[in-house]
């Protein structure tokens, strides 16, 4: 997470998971919730169901009322950001003097400051767990506190390791096609179907239950109890069949009626 006040504070080194680093924020530092402002916070699949359900929205009012839509840069992937108020120092919309009013649902950015992380692989069982650097902004007091920490136990504190799980499947897809020729684009169709999956839950749960989903793909009676009610379930479901379709790798199989119809990846 970068404010535009803290740019030259980033520290350029490569930190790993066991690296030090002394930190700590809270009600009584002059700076508290200053990190809050004229921010861009991009949003994960998890956060926005960790978000949407603590304020008791459905995934499109949510999307609707908090969030900006953007083209990832490299990629073309639809990806959106939380929508500051419009104030004069673009305030966050959950963020009071007193702090944030959905901390405990907070976003993977905010979770991860004042680390920022930065993968080179990002995939299910990968060793390599990327490298992370320091935004250390220049308002910034936490750093003056003496509480010590390894990367690893500030990830592990702040939920941060929770939201990266989740969210795995999802990063691998970004990198994938991050990894295209920047001449290959996505149709259309397709990023609607990658934007729905990633965020908006409620939609594609509708899109698979209540379409023809069942009838052309071979789904096991366990998976489809899993992801009628659970929500991670389901987005797991859902980016692997994502990959499938855009990379045609996974076990997802046609119905034999319905492996001569087009896919969207085909069209």
């Amino acid at each position: 997470m970068q404010n535009s006040e803290g740019m030259a504070g980033i520290r350029p080194e490569r930190f790993s998971s066991d690296s030090k680093f002394k930190f700590k924020c809270h009600k009584d530092v002059d700076c508290f919730t200053k990190c809050c402002r004229s921010i861009k916070i991009t949003l994960t699949p998890y956060d926005v169901i960790r978000l949407k359900n603590r304020l008791e929205l459905s995934s499109e009012e949510f999307l609707a009322i908090y969030t900006e839509p953007h083209l990832l840069e490299k990629t073309d992937l639809p990806m959106i950001t939380l929508k500051m108020m419009d104030d004069d120092v673009e305030s966050c919309p959950f963020v009071r003097d007193d702090g944030c009013i959905v901390y405990p649902d907070r976003p993977t950015t905010c979770r991860y400051y004042p680390l920022g992380v930065a993968s080179l692989v990002h995939k299910e069982g990968a060793d390599d767990e990327g490298f992370y650097f320091f935004v250390n902004e220049l308002h910034c007091l936490g750093f003056e506190e003496e509480k010590g920490w390894r990367v690893r136990e500030w990830r592990k504190d702040q939920g941060v390791d929770i939201h990266d799980e989740i969210n795995t499947l999802w990063a691998d897809l970004v990198l994938r096609k991050r990894s295209f020729p920047s001449n290959i684009k996505l149709i259309e169709q397709a990023k609607k179907m990658f934007f729905m999956v990633s965020y908006n839950i409620d939609k594609f749960r509708e899109f698979v239950f209540e379409s023809s989903f069942f009838d052309r793909y071979d789904i096991d009676r366990k998976t489809i109890q899993k992801i009628e009610t659970n929500e991670i379930d389901l987005l797991e479901f859902g980016l692997k069949w994502l990959r499938n379709i855009l990379f045609k790798e996974g076990a997802f199989q046609l119905k034999p009626d319905a492996a001569k119809k087009r896919t969207i990846h085909d069209k």
